[in-house]
């Protein structure tokens, strides 16, 4: 049965043999023009990326650019040091010296910048750039006063003058880097987004889907029902537009959409598919990028459960362990897949995966003749 909307049973031909008047042109306008308003290409210049942004994946707080920055400065100051005395003794009594020094200095920057840096976002940009820059200095001048204080080594006042230029320089180059990553990040987050949308909406699961609830329509209509809901739900989280700098969503939203996924596959393959669940409450909070979970779990159909006569199980985990989250995919193996898969929705986990997380993040994939396992580590 279809439902009639207004207009709709009138006659096509109608308005060819009576076209609009003058006046009604001139009435229509208006309205069209502001369609047309509605639909044009915004041409303003988009406003500059702000320094320092509290949404931004990778910040001064990132555990990943805290372990760039020490190891950078160490390399700077171990080769800067290695020109200045002729011998390993004295390299490395200055080199155990100016670490304290510079650790210092480093830490105690990084630490001020990461809790004032929802502040300091609120600053227009020569403030983004000029307080951390003299800030940079003042740690420097701190580390090498904790020097004098300890006894350790006596500097001269041009001496330390030039280490407080030196911690001004280092933060300013901190800061240009950050800024050059963001950038450098850009095409990359723009593949793997693009790559994403591609492995979204797989034709082959849309077709047997509602062939599923086609078949079910006069069987069993709310059983129906609930299928195109699932569907409905999957759609409308594949096609939302997170954004490019999205903080990700709870892990316990890709649960729920991997559990929708696995209903309308379980109606499809009956006693074949054999699911187990293992959730731990506690992690539902993390965040993660989201559609991690469910083209795991579809690969683990794919490739586990579809070519198999016997059908396979698929275990889903999620645990707590100390400051991380464990998120495991596990699928047993039989004869092999109908259609080889590419890789694609691995290697965009593990992108988008970088992307947000960097090296705070691991992905394990354990392949064996009995079974499939893909393995993530988030931090809390």
């Amino acid at each position: 049965m279809r439902t009639i909307l207004k207009g709709e049973d009138q006659d096509p031909m109608a308005d060819r043999a009576h076209p609009p008047t003058r006046a009604q042109q001139s009435q229509a306008a208006p309205s069209t023009q502001a369609a047309w308003e509605d639909t044009r290409l915004e041409t303003r210049p988009m406003p500059p990326t702000p320094l320092i942004d509290p949404r931004r994946r990778f910040d001064v707080c990132h555990v990943g650019l805290v372990l760039r920055a020490v190891l950078g400065v160490q390399l700077v100051q171990a080769l800067g040091l290695a020109m200045a005395h002729e011998t390993l003794v004295g390299w490395a009594w200055a080199m155990g010296t100016g670490t304290v020094a510079s650790m210092t200095a480093l830490l105690s920057w990084l630490l001020i910048v990461c809790g004032l840096k929802h502040l300091l976002a609120r600053l227009p940009q020569f403030a983004q750039w000029g307080l951390p820059i003299a800030l940079g200095a003042a740690c420097a001048h701190l580390g090498t006063g904790l020097l004098v204080l300890l006894g350790v080594d006596l500097l001269t006042p041009l001496q330390r003058v030039g280490a407080a230029g030196f911690g001004a320089l280092g933060a300013g180059l901190l800061l240009f880097w950050l800024m050059l990553r963001e950038r450098a990040q850009a095409p990359a987050e723009a593949l793997a987004r693009l790559v994403e949308l591609q492995s979204r909406i797989r034709p082959h699961f849309l077709f047997n889907t509602l062939n599923t609830a086609i078949a079910l329509v006069r069987v069993d209509p709310s059983r129906a029902e609930e299928v195109l809901e699932d569907l409905a739900e999957l759609f409308r989280v594949a096609l939302a537009d997170t954004g490019p700098r999205t903080e990700g969503v709870p892990l316990s939203q890709e649960v729920d959409l991997a559990r929708r996924y696995l209903a309308i596959e379980q109606l499809r393959f009956g006693e074949r598919l054999r699911i187990d669940w293992q959730i731990d409450p506690h992690g539902n909070d993390v965040r993660v990028p989201p559609l991690l979970l469910q083209p795991l779990v579809e690969n683990a159909v794919r490739h586990g459960v579809e070519p198999n006569d016997r059908g396979g199980d698929v275990s889903i985990l999620t645990r707590v362990r100390g400051s991380e989250v464990e998120i495991r995919v596990v699928n047993t193996v039989g004869a092999p897949a109908r259609t080889r898969g590419h890789g694609l929705a691995l290697k965009n986990v593990k992108q988008r995966l970088r992307l947000m997380h960097d090296v705070a993040a691991r992905i394990e994939v354990a392949p064996s003749p009995t079974r499939f396992m893909v393995r993530i580590l988030l931090p809390r």
